[in-house]
């Protein structure tokens, strides 16, 4: 059984039984231009987005094949950015990822703006019974936003660990958590059911670039959780 959420995605049904999966996210005033609210890499930057995309595409079942950059940095940037997206696609070993976009070369914008889209596919399936009988949460990561992203890096939840668990059968559902936090994402995956981590301090603390995510497993897997999550689990339901 897999729970897909529904939020932060768009699906298209393709010819036999396909659909095709769409996740993005972008930034603004990020970069390196002097009126930017931030100031680190168009790399990192690139990275970053790529990865909420890439996680949001991953967790609604898609099997991620293209990338697509929105480039509103100048000509300049558009090295590092494909740079950035490298370090994600080596980093989670898919060669294979495609690589495009565009720039914006008209005009030159006072503060940075970069908008990273992540296309993939997957079997059309029937909508899984949501239960979490016997079932149980975890929050891998920690919500961190803003400058305390690269001051805290070692805090954010690795890429790789999250491909483990999407891999995983004993894992129902993955979901990033956002801007919004874990409260929020949370609503989108579960609703019907109360919040485990009400008790949390950080509940409503933005997660930046999806710096954290729920995991949802089956009660029997949590040893294996907790040992592969390491110094990643920020927090569990009990």
């Amino acid at each position: 059984m897999k729970i897909f959420p529904k939020h932060d995605i768009q699906s298209i049904t393709m010819e036999q039984g396909v659909e095709l999966i769409i996740a993005a996210d972008n930034s603004g005033a990020i970069g390196m231009k002097s009126e930017d609210e931030i100031h680190i890499s168009y790399e990192r930057v690139a990275y970053y987005a790529f990865r909420v995309a890439y996680m949001e595409c991953v967790a609604a079942g898609g099997q991620p094949f293209a990338v697509v950059i929105q480039n509103f940095n100048g000509d300049a940037a558009w090295d590092s950015l494909i740079a950035g997206i490298e370090y994600g696609r080596k980093e989670l070993e898919m060669e294979s990822l495609q690589i495009t976009g565009s720039s914006e070369t008209n005009f030159n914008l006072k503060q940075s703006a970069t908008g990273i889209s992540v296309l993939g596919k997957r079997e059309k399936t029937k909508e899984a019974e949501r239960s979490l009988n016997n079932y149980r949460a975890a929050v891998i990561g920690k919500p961190l936003v803003g400058q305390a992203v690269v001051e805290q890096n070692v805090d954010v939840a690795p890429l790789p660990l999250f491909r483990w668990f999407s891999q995983q059968p004993e894992v129902i559902a993955l979901k990033p958590v956002g801007s919004k936090g874990i409260a929020d994402a949370w609503k989108k995956i579960m609703p019907e059911y109360t919040n485990p981590f009400a008790n949390q301090a950080s509940l409503h603390d933005s997660a930046g670039p999806a710096t954290c995510i729920i995991v949802i497993y089956k009660a029997s897997f949590h040893h294996s959780i907790v040992k592969q999550a390491g110094k990643w689990l920020y927090d569990w339901n009990e």
